[in-house]
């Protein structure tokens, strides 16, 4: 007998990919969580070498969250073609990836610092901090032309990409975020900045990596197609062999991140932390391998789970741009009260969380506090927002 196929009312969605769209949207709003809340804030802790086993793993779990989304971002776009020809699939990747991209730089840019109009310590310049969004946005606008050559052209032009970046490790610059004067390739290949007329751009995701990811996941949608028992077997068998790929070539040394691993004097644990220190600016091989790699596993076992935890996460998932953009301006009002209380003016946080003042924030312990408020906080409003899609078909809850 045929085992059923685990749809929601939209016959496109899998319930086994909204869980784990969920699952990692709930993970990165632990990161951002630290980045508005805690004291000390870094942009990256791993780059610390006194960082705590504490700290370490709460930034390297959010790792996991930026490939799962737009690799499935390109899966969902996959699975669009059973129900819309390559010109309309086209359109609407055109217009969506157009439109992200507008939430990016206008939208989540001034959730992010509450500083339209400039920043002080960016010389009266606005930010505008171009993540994963940005990512995702001009990766569409790429896919809509690629996805008329075919399932299969994406995946081999995706693996191209993932496999072949890498090469160019000993001639991309180094990450520069504050001069205002990096090359226009660093939207393409490396983290830069650049500054056009009153804006001051930080290109945090450098494009040409994650469109590889998409690219791949638009070019595996057919897993997602088969009966959901082949698909978890497969899914569980490739993540184990992407795991196994990483823990290999990371070993070896030979390739696939700019970033060796070494002994390190202060013991065991210290190696294991630079060992799993790959690199995510641009993705590396061996961070995709590493994070794509578990992904894969949770999402084919998601069918195995139950209960109300996984109730949730699933609601979570499937209105994952409503709680994105929602989230940071939550986060960020709620690190103005947390000043206030400190003792501090509410305008010293009308900047990026980099500037916030000295002695401000709480310690991890806070963080977790805090991030568990802000899930309660949003719970209603993406039950809300999930509820509406569920009953509905308006054409522009497609870009919601």
């Amino acid at each position: 007998m045929p085992q059923p196929v685990d749809r929601d009312a939209r016959s496109y969605r899998l319930t086994s990919i909204d869980f784990l769209r969920g699952l990692v949207i709930v993970i990165m709003a632990i990161d951002h969580a630290r980045d508005m809340l805690m004291t000390g804030m870094a942009m990256d802790p791993l780059e610390q070498p006194d960082v705590s086993p504490a700290l370490y793993l709460t930034r390297w779990i959010t790792h996991f969250c930026a490939p799962a989304f737009v690799f499935l971002a390109g899966t969902s776009a996959g699975l669009m073609t059973a129900r819309k020809n390559p010109a309309e699939l086209g359109a609407f990747l055109m217009k969506r990836g157009l439109w992200l991209l507008f939430v990016e730089v206008v939208i989540i840019s001034t959730g992010v610092t509450f500083a339209p109009l400039g920043i002080a310590e960016l010389g009266g310049h606005t930010l505008v901090f171009m993540q994963v969004i940005w990512a995702i946005g001009a990766s569409m606008v790429l896919l809509a032309f690629a996805q008329r050559l075919g399932a299969g052209f994406c995946f081999g032009l995706g693996a191209l990409l993932v496999l072949g970046l890498n090469l160019l490790d000993p001639l991309l610059p180094p990450a520069d975020l504050s001069s205002g004067d990096s090359s226009a390739l660093a939207l393409l290949f490396y983290q830069g900045s650049f500054q056009i007329g009153p804006f001051f751009v930080w290109c945090y995701y450098p494009l040409l990596g994650w469109f590889g990811v998409m690219a791949l996941g638009f070019g595996s949608a057919g897993i997602f197609k088969r009966d959901t028992g082949e698909r978890n077997r497969l899914l569980i068998r490739t993540g184990v062999a992407l795991t196994l790929a990483f823990v290999a070539l990371r070993a070896s040394g030979l390739y696939g991140d700019p970033n060796p691993w070494q002994v390190q004097p202060l013991g065991p644990l210290a190696t294991a932390f630079d060992f799993m220190n790959v690199s995510k600016y641009p993705p590396s091989l061996l961070f995709l391998l590493a994070t794509l790699g578990p992904m894969a596993i949770v999402c084919g076992l998601a069918d195995r789970l139950g209960g109300r935890l996984k109730d949730v996460l699933v609601m979570f998932g499937r209105v994952p741009f409503a709680f994105y953009v929602a989230h940071f301006y939550l986060l960020h009002l709620m690190a103005i009260a947390l000043g206030v209380v400190q003792g501090f003016p509410a305008s010293d946080f009308l900047t990026f969380p980099l500037f916030f003042p000295e002695g401000y924030g709480v310690g991890l312990g806070g963080v977790y506090l805090g991030w568990l408020l802000a899930l309660a906080i949003l719970y209603p409003l993406c039950r809300w927002m999930a509820d509406l899609k569920r009953r509905r078909r308006d054409w522009w809850l497609s870009y919601l």
